[in-house]
């Protein structure tokens, strides 16, 4: 339990650092399985630098991501990149995941998604590579819940898929 609440006050703690600064790389996303909907809603964090500079790269476009000022076919775009990046199955069955959008927050950008029609699962399957084709030490990590129970993975480049068990 002591590592679970040191990993989250490492990751709130750099999470507050300005993207000016950052020479870390780190991805936050959390993912809730609503039971009586039937749905899995996920909630994405990166930082907005970071995810304008993979996105030019992969797609050889030019874009801003900017409350003031965004530019560019930025929605296609951030759809068919998470499209490549970020799977989910839940026992065995592909979950398909739906980009709802965006929110800008300071230095991150919030993507929200949602994966619909999922019955109840003991196991789910999840790929994480957001952001790690461009940087080397980018770190993604993934918190599920399902009821009560919160489970953790830190994902990254070469190991960026694991399984969580809920059948305890």
């Amino acid at each position: 339990m002591k590592k679970y609440r040191f990993l989250i006050a490492l990751i709130l703690a750099c999470l507050c650092l300005s993207a000016t600064s950052h020479k870390f790389y780190l991805s936050v996303t959390e993912i809730e399985y609503k039971e009586d909907k039937k749905d899995l809603q996920i909630i994405s964090k990166v930082f907005i630098d970071d995810f304008q500079d993979v996105l030019e790269q992969r797609y050889e476009e030019t874009i801003t991501l900017s409350v003031e000022a965004e530019k560019g076919p930025v929605e296609k775009l951030i759809q068919k990149y998470l499209k490549s990046k970020l799977q989910i199955s839940a026992d065995g069955k592909p979950i398909a995941l739906h980009y709802l959008g965006k929110k800008y927050d300071k230095d991150q950008l919030i993507l929200f998604i949602e994966g619909e029609n999922v019955e109840t699962f003991n196991s789910i399957k999840i790929t994480n590579a957001i952001l790690t084709d461009l940087f080397d030490e980018q770190k993604n990590v993934v918190n599920v819940k399902v009821k009560d129970d919160i489970k953790s993975l830190m994902l990254m480049r070469n190991a960026d898929t694991d399984v969580l068990n809920f059948d305890d």
